[in-house]
């Protein structure tokens, strides 16, 4: 009876242990509520890899389609703040459904050498700009890595 206690302590210890590790290597940022479309919800997974590069995974659901907005706009993009390197574009986002749920979903998948501080998303006319517009749809608070 007693080694199948010490069997089953060593068990959940080891677990333990590789749950820690795990949570440790990456990090899960959410997005703070959007007044611009309010049911919009997302998450952004920042993980640095062994090249020291940052690898994000940015997934949003109920993101309304950008041109149903007040002014309507053509495209989603989602801008990093680093301290580097300030503000950058990293890409654009696409709104789709699945074939199992009417439920808007976007994901992005980028690797990036600078070390982020911060994220958004602003929506836009063009998806290539620079600078970001004034209408900000969702925004992480700071991150520190």
């Amino acid at each position: 009876m007693k080694i199948r206690v010490d069997l089953i302590g060593r068990n959940i210890l080891m677990l333990s242990m590789l749950v820690f590790l795990f949570s440790a290597c990456a990090q899960k940022i959410t997005f703070l509520n959007s007044a611009v479309v309010p049911s919009a919800e997302g998450t952004i997974t920042i993980k640095k890899g062994k090249n020291n590069n940052y690898n994000i995974d940015l997934d949003v659901k109920r993101l309304a389609e950008p041109g149903r907005l007040t002014p309507p706009k053509t495209v989603y993009v989602v801008w990093m703040e680093t301290a580097e390197r300030g503000v950058q574009n990293i890409g654009q986002l696409s709104t789709s459904t699945s074939t199992f749920s009417n439920m808007l979903s976007s994901s992005l998948k980028t690797v990036s050498p600078h070390k982020p501080t911060g994220f958004f998303i602003t929506a836009e006319d063009d998806a290539k700009g620079n600078y970001p517009g004034m209408t900000v749809v969702l925004k992480t608070g700071p991150i520190d890595l």
